[in-house]
């Protein structure tokens, strides 16, 4: 049986100091995609060195591409990536990796991709995607295990969303930039992440009309030029910290923080209990008074409070004494760590979509299984606020999304390691 890494958390620690976010992975991830459609070098700036972008680093490579590193910089030499092929080894482990459609059917014409995996986290349909390809001119067939498609040239047209969707609105958008004519794209995702894709193809000489509304507008061009652009820090690791300072009831800032991607989790935060004071980038946090149960957070699409930092909340929760509801409305089953908070003592009920929290402050530590990415992360938050040790095995998925979560609530004075699963030795 394969031993998992595991970290390792003694809880009820005091947190202070100060942290800097690292860059976004929803952000860097399409964008190496679209450096597939310039035949030569592009840089991105501040890439953070997760294993999400390695496997993606690892993609482009067996596509032609020529990589490498200095320091947070990633250069990517697209010159000779010809490639149509993208093994279900790859795409089995990471499913925005359907992202590379539409670059490498505009810059090669044809694709044979496995069907994406990731984290189970509930249906997460591809139709979308599909859709969208299909009305700018591809032909797409759907076999058992992989997708084969093909297109000459992605013709311009108008594509209508029924419903929100970020890496659908991210695949029409790169399929639309060098497509012949004008693309008009409805109901679009208005996501931060969209938004800084938008941002990073006009640096290339992408011509798009209404970033970051519901309704873009795109006038192809014959080719993109190089990219070079600064990856935007990642507004869910910051939200992340700051459920570590509400979990530990302690005081700490946070650096190279996007403030106004995060309004909707901070008016949650208030409602906890939670103070803070941001300015130029700087968020200077106090979680001291967080006491307060909140009787209903709902997810939604952005700028609405967002699924990704459901579960680090629901750790949060756990621990304050009250009833307080969630109900998540991007997923279907999205509560997976909340079996293991139980784990530790959490009085966590699950109907349907909605989960009911009676929070307790005797959450104790045991052995927890991390699921998914940020349930992972939600696992080391609900650690922070119970007594003893707590043991968060599948590390590797938490790795997917955080570069140094361990080093960062160390330096901030959490009693925090990694083993090899073969004792509690540091690694």
């Amino acid at each position: 049986m394969k031993i998992l890494d595991e970290i390792h958390v003694m809880g009820r620690s005091s947190l202070n100091g100060s942290v800097s976010i690292q860059g976004s992975k929803n952000a860097a991830l399409p964008m190496m995609a679209a450096s597939l459609m310039h035949k030569g070098l592009s840089v991105l700036r501040g890439c953070p060195r997760i294993s999400d972008v390695f496997c993606m680093e690892e993609i482009l490579k067996d596509l032609g591409a020529v990589t490498w590193w200095e320091g947070h910089d990633l250069y990517l030499d697209c010159t000779e990536a010809d490639g149509i092929q993208i093994p279900a080894a790859y795409t089995g482990r990471m499913r925005s990796s359907v992202i590379l459609l539409a670059p490498v059917l505009s810059r090669n014409h044809s694709c044979r991709i496995g069907y994406p995996g990731g984290c189970v986290i509930g249906k997460r349909p591809i139709d979308l995607h599909l859709m969208a390809l299909r009305h700018l001119g591809a032909e797409i067939e759907e076999q058992e295990a992989y997708l084969s498609a093909y297109c000459g040239k992605f013709m311009g047209k108008e594509i209508v969303f029924p419903h929100s969707s970020v890496g659908a609105t991210q695949q029409a958008v790169l399929a639309a930039v060098c497509a012949c004519g004008e693309t008009h794209v409805y109901g679009c995702a208005r996501e931060p992440e969209v938004v800084w894709l938008c941002r990073y193809l006009e640096t290339m000489g992408a011509k798009i009309q209404g970033v970051g509304t519901e309704h873009l507008y795109i006038q192809g061009v014959r080719e993109l030029g190089p990219g070079k652009f600064q990856i935007p820090p990642d507004r869910i690791v910051a939200g992340t910290y700051l459920c570590a300072a509400a979990a530990a009831r302690s005081r700490i800032t946070l650096e190279n923080v996007p403030v106004g991607e995060l309004e909707s989790f901070l008016e949650v935060y208030r409602k906890m209990g939670g103070q803070y004071e941001g300015k130029s980038g700087t968020l200077r946090i106090n979680g001291e008074r967080v006491c307060s149960p909140v009787p209903l957070v709902e997810t939604g699409i952005y700028p609405g409070f967002p699924t990704d930092l459901q579960a680090p909340l629901m750790a949060v929760l756990a621990g304050i004494h009250g009833v307080s509801r969630i109900r998540e409305k991007i997923f279907d089953d999205r509560f997976g760590s909340a079996l293991q908070m139980r784990k530790m003592g959490a009085h966590i009920e699950i109907t349907g979509n909605t989960a009911v929290i009676c929070g307790t402050d005797t959450l104790k530590g045991c052995t927890t299984e991390a699921g998914d990415l940020r349930g992972g992360a939600a696992l080391i938050i609900a650690a922070l606020g119970a007594k003893g040790e707590t043991c968060i095995r599948g590390t590797e998925f938490i790795s997917r999304g955080y570069e140094h979560i361990c080093e960062d609530l160390e330096a901030l004075g959490c009693r925090i390691w990694q083993s090899s699963g073969k004792g509690n030795e540091r690694i």
